[in-house]
This record gives C-alpha cells, structure tokens and sequence, in this order.
C-alpha cells in the first residue's frame, strides 16, 4: 500500500473533520481505486448470480461515511481500519438481506481457510464470521482489526503491520492466532 499522498490523506482527514465538505471530495479519489480494487477481488470469488457490484460496494462504504455525523480519523491508518470495518458491513448487510429472502432455505458452514477465499457479501457463513469477528473484538479488538484489513481490505501483512503501527513478525502471529480461533469458533 505504497501511499505517496500519505501526508495529503491525513491533512484531507482534518480538514474533514473540521467540517470542510471539500476535504471529502478531494480525499475520495486518493483512496477510491484501492477501496474499489479490493471490493472487484472480492466479489470475483462470489458465486457468478450475486448481486453485488464493487463500485456499489464502494459507494455504499462512502455513503456510510458521510453518514457518521462526528467522525475523527487521525491518520490514513484510522481511515483504512474504519473503512475495512464499513466494507465487512456492507457485506454483512447484504448477506443478511440475502438470508432473510430465503427464509430459512438449508445452508451448509463453509470451513474457514487462510484466505478466506469463501468469504463474500452474500453468503450465510458470513454472518457466521461477522458474530465470531465480534467476539474476536471483544478478545482483542487489534486482532480484529489485523482480520479486517488483511483478509477484507486485502493488504498484505508488511501493509497492515504499516497502519497498525506493528513489527511484521507480530501481525503474522497474531493472524495465525486470530484464525485459529475464528476456526474454533466456526466449527
């Protein structure tokens, strides 16, 4: 996540936060492509009739976003975490529509893997993963938030060790951890 703008995200962020509607404008293409990018790869592994696009996926996220009438986000770090955790809920939302449409229609649990290739917006294991993440959360809220933007954002472990401040070394233990727990809470 080589981030030239780095400065200039978290400049934008203050401005936002200061109530500048014009730091919002000149923030969303700085991130847009990495947000949408993410969001296609995603999607790509679903099943070929959901629902889903990645520019609706996107918009949704940023719409939550303007949304949240006090938001603070310090430092691009703040906004990709935040923005990992809007993203799961997009998905999660979509996949409980998804699930209420079928009312009860039998579904099988898919086995969390160390890429959690299975996961998308409109599966009934996601609201599965979306509870165990929560009680993650409630563990460890840093692990989660490894979870998040390593397997729902898709940065790599040096990447996530960047935003959270962190030695490499330690995110990759603690993604090892967090999914075998994450297992042991899905099976």
């Amino acid at each position: 996540m080589v981030d030239t703008g780095q400065g200039e995200i978290t400049a934008l962020l203050a401005r936002w936060e200061r109530g500048d509607a014009g730091a919002v404008e000149a923030l969303a293409p700085l991130v847009y492509d990495r947000l949408h990018a993410i969001a296609e790869a995603y999607l790509r592994q679903e099943r070929p009739d959901h629902t889903l696009q990645p520019t609706a996926v996107v918009n949704e996220v940023f719409l939550d976003l303007l949304r949240v009438r006090r938001l603070t986000l310090k430092d691009r770090a703040h906004f990709f975490t935040f923005a990992a955790q809007l993203t799961r809920r997009v998905l999660i939302d979509s996949a409980r529509k998804a699930k209420s449409q079928k009312r009860g229609l039998g579904w099988q649990r898919a086995p969390l893997d160390a890429e959690l290739a299975w996961l998308g917006g409109e599966n009934a294991e996601s609201l599965d993963l979306s509870q165990a993440l929560d009680d993650l959360a409630e563990y460890d809220p840093v692990k989660t938030r490894m979870v998040e933007l390593h397997y729902f954002f898709g940065c790599t472990v040096d990447e996530t060790a960047e935003i959270l401040e962190l030695s490499s070394r330690t995110v990759q233990r603690n993604l090892h951890f967090s999914l075998a727990w994450l297992r042991r809470c899905l099976a």
